[in-house]
């Protein structure tokens, strides 16, 4: 029996020694290793932190201490001491522990937590909780991988610091990387602090008014639990900057970390493949060469497959100026891009739409506002892109279409997007934003001409009673419905390519009312306040009817591609079947008004 098997809860690690704790922190490195290899997670941010969350559990009481992990993609270590081990070792249970925090799961998760920089703002309102109920557990928050560099982490480093009056415990997981290396000056600090083991009169937590320890060996056991027992119960917030190693214990995840930060066994596959990043990163290499003001600007992700499109450390070094990683900063990506483009020179922003959506208010306020010519990669978007809750991308339609000056276009194949591309770079009068097919490198069977000047829908195939009006990633499902729809009446229904998301073509929609009964629309997003909803809203006088099909509104966690596409009726035959009855009931009711 391993020791691991002994550990139902966190109190069962209280009586093990020093010796017994480190070769539980051995037995937990090899079964994050052994799950991540086999079904995918974040490695090498879990390995750091093997033997801090140990000591964190074998000194602290949770759930009675409340800790809340940053963006919680190290949290694999918290969940084997709480009673979650078979979802590590059993390949049959695997699904039934999420990559992050979930109170669904366990009593010692508070939050459900996966963006990052927001665990600061969680304990203020825990403390402040705390002390109007008066009760007295310490808590907690564990924050790194370049998280602090954050502006809600700011925030919540500014407050803390200035007006909490009564225990708070900040842990710094300084392993030198957020995805890739940190960037700013906060990082520059935590440096020297490092150099001078924590002695530098120049400290950023001191100065924000926080006590301040340094535990320069953070995959030590004994020094952690020293330090946490030393300051458990304190009177006044405290920040404990903990250095480590990400990727601790496996060779190739110390020697390459970011490569490491996310591990998927479908990953090396895709990376072989003929890819819409890959395709991006050559195209903007190009203009790299002859375009000297091209910005690329990244938000800690600036090798991470697919928003990076893959520039290597040596090549990001090389670009010097024209390349930007803000860390994890969206909101400063944005409002930087506006300022960049007011310059005369040419900014591209490359985000996953999860994360985009920290950037609201910048894209509203700082770009839009300001009708700056920025382009904006958002990936990841829709149904086919990531699936946990908390990283799902179904909401950028209504996020970004709905912006004046805004253009979001949305290609249905490679050759559509290659022209947007080069579109989108030679703007110089609008900020444009291109929603990157998550379904794969498509190659449509037709020639492809864009009027940007009209922005026209595309009738791909014209039939006649019914409309298929199939948006981006949906317009291989539209081909799908025209073919098994003629297979089983023999008609013909007409097919549309809209092409962008942020307004309606109502030439073609007039056009449509000649000899159409019923328009469907089809998106890959939610359906609530989206762009098929604009089709409705156009038609609402009219007597043609509209059917919209997409997302149901909700947090779809860690789906089967096959199974939410069934669920939302996005399967041609299912469509099919749902035209035939919608003209059914249409014909019968006419009729019966004929009478």
């Amino acid at each position: 029996m391993t020791y691991l098997d002994k550990i139902q809860k966190p109190s069962d690690i209280k009586n093990f020694s020093i010796e017994q704790l480190q070769i539980l922190s051995d037995e937990i490195r090899q079964a994050i290793l052994h799950r991540s290899i086999a079904y995918g997670g974040h490695v090498a941010s879990n390995l750091s932190v093997v033997e801090l969350t140990i000591a964190l559990h074998y000194v602290f009481n949770s759930p009675h201490d409340k800790i809340v992990f940053d963006c919680s993609h190290q949290c694999y270590t918290h969940k084997l001491l709480t009673g979650r081990c078979k979802g590590f070792i059993f390949p049959e249970y695997y699904d039934s522990v999420a990559g992050y925090m979930n109170p669904d799961e366990s009593e010692h998760d508070l939050f459900e937590i996966g963006h990052t920089s927001t665990s600061l703002s969680l304990v203020s309102g825990l403390v402040i909780g705390r002390e109007l109920k008066h009760e007295n557990e310490n808590i907690i928050a564990i924050i790194g991988d370049g998280s602090l560099g954050g502006g809600q982490a700011l925030e919540g480093l500014n407050f803390i610091g200035g007006e909490i009056k009564s225990n708070c415990i900040v842990i710094i997981n300084d392993n030198e990387f957020s995805i890739a290396e940190n960037h700013g000056g906060i990082y520059e600090n935590l440096k020297l602090l490092r150099s001078t083991n924590g002695e530098a009169e120049c400290n950023f937590f001191r100065a924000m008014g926080f006590d301040y320890y340094y535990v320069p060996e953070g995959n030590k056991i004994a020094p952690l639990i020293e330090i946490f027992q030393k300051i458990k119960d304190i009177d006044h917030p405290v920040v404990i900057h903990v250095h480590t190693t990400k990727g601790k214990g496996y060779g190739a995840a110390e020697t390459d970390p970011e490569k490491w930060h996310y591990y998927s066994p479908a990953l090396e596959d895709i990376i072989k493949e003929e890819y819409y990043a890959e395709i991006t990163r050559n195209v903007l290499r190009k203009e790299l060469a002859v375009k000297k003001d091209l910005v690329y600007i990244a938000a800690a992700t600036p090798a991470l497959l697919p928003v990076s499109m893959g520039f290597s450390l040596q090549e990001r070094e090389k670009m010097g100026m024209n390349f930007q990683d803000v860390g994890i900063a969206e909101e400063h990506a944005v409002a930087m891009a506006s300022a960049i483009a007011k310059q005369g020179c040419k900014p591209v922003f490359s985000v996953l739409a999860t994360f985009l959506q920290r950037s609201f208010d910048q894209l509203l306020q700082d770009l839009c506002i300001n009708n700056n010519p920025v382009l904006l990669l958002v990936w990841n978007s829709g149904v086919y892109g990531l699936n946990d809750k908390t990283h799902i991308g179904h909401f950028d339609i209504q996020e970004l279409a709905h912006i004046p000056n805004l253009l979001y276009l949305v290609p249905s194949c490679y050759e559509e997007y290659m022209m947007m591309l080069q579109y989108g770079l030679s703007e110089t009068k609008h900020p444009i934003a291109i929603r990157i097919p998550s379904n794969g490198v498509y190659h449509a069977k037709r020639s492809i001409n864009i009027n940007f000047d009209m922005l026209e829908y595309e009738i791909v195939n014209q039939g006649e009673e019914v409309a298929i009006i199939a948006l981006g990633a949906m317009f291989q499902l539209g081909e799908d419905i025209i073919r098994l729809y003629h297979k089983k009446t023999g008609k013909q229904l007409t097919l549309i390519n809209p092409r962008f998301a942020s307004d309606v073509d109502s030439v073609t929609l007039e056009k449509i009312k000649e000899n159409h009964k019923l328009v469907v629309t089809l998106e890959d997003g939610i359906i609530n306040g989206g762009w098929g909803q604009l089709i409705a809203s156009y038609y609402g006088t009219s007597d043609i009817k509209v059917k919209n099909y997409g997302l149901s509104k909700q947090f779809a966690d860690r789906y089967s591609l096959y199974d939410i596409l069934y669920e939302n009726h996005l399967i041609d035959r299912l469509i099919v079947k749902d035209i035939i009855h919608l003209l059914g009931t249409n014909n019968k009711r006419n009729t019966t008004d004929d009478n």
